[in-house]
């Protein structure tokens, strides 16, 4: 089975926009993300799936410039975005990555793929979002091409468009789905950059981490935040959006 990384990114942003190129030691956090996403083990190809909007010309460049594939669709219709992409790019399994996580392990995604296909043919969905116990910003959503096709043809309501998978596990009876949980409860972490504190965070922790060991894990993160426990309170109060709001 081809596995396509399909990348949604855009420029525009309702709380902090223009968020994925924002730059930390001088490289944009996309820049960050797409180094992280090459080292996945069970991804075929990446592909970075933005809007046909004027404003996203930056990153089909952005694309260009780092050797990536682009797909350009709806900016609201995220889930025609992503079939469309998901039919150009030949997949046959999709692994669904936001561009607001620049800090995401490799290894997270790899898990959470392999239990996508250990679990065949007996699963259609796989992700670690469902029951949250890995820090936001490790979010990764793993799911057949054909799971993506039938929701394309069938959802209809606007958050099932705009968010690409929730058509799928709010039907467990049309679709088999499969959890990946981590080994303790850490999902009170925020590290996903949404707004002006989260970004704060996650360009401290990547200045602290990044230029000493930029193949830095999960784990890596965690320990660092045990050494500086103040500094989760930069973004404490951030809430993160509800869906369909």
């Amino acid at each position: 089975m081809r596995n396509v990384v399909i990348v949604q990114a855009r420029m525009a942003s309702t709380r902090l926009p223009g968020k994925v190129l924002k730059p930390v030691l001088g490289k944009p956090l996309l820049a960050y993300q797409v180094e992280r996403l090459r080292r996945v083990k069970r991804a075929d190809a990446i592909v970075l799936a933005t809007t046909t909007d004027d404003a996203d010309q930056v990153l089909v460049d952005f694309a260009q410039a780092h050797e990536l594939a682009c797909y350009r669709g709806s900016e609201e219709d995220v889930l025609s975005r992503y079939h469309g992409a998901a039919e150009e790019a030949g997949a046959d399994v999709v692994t669904r990555i936001t561009s607001d996580c620049p800090l995401i392990d490799p290894a997270v995604i790899d898990k959470v793929i392999a239990t996508f296909t250990q679990s065949q043919p007996n699963c259609d969905y796989a992700s670690n979002t469902l029951r949250r116990t890995y820090p936001r910003g490790m979010d990764c959503e793993v799911f057949s091409r054909k799971a993506l096709g039938i929701a394309h043809a069938d959802a209809v309501e606007s958050v099932d468009r705009e968010h690409v998978t929730p058509f799928i596990y709010r039907h467990p009876d049309r679709f088999a789905l499969r959890h990946v949980e981590y080994a303790s409860d850490c999902g009170d972490h925020r590290w996903t950059v949404d707004t002006i504190e989260d970004f704060a965070l996650v360009s401290r922790m990547l200045e602290q981490l990044y230029p000493g060991h930029p193949n830095f894990t999960l784990e890596d993160c965690l320990d660092l935040l045990a050494e500086h426990p103040d500094w989760a309170q930069i973004n404490a109060g951030v809430r993160q959006k509800v869906l369909g709001q």
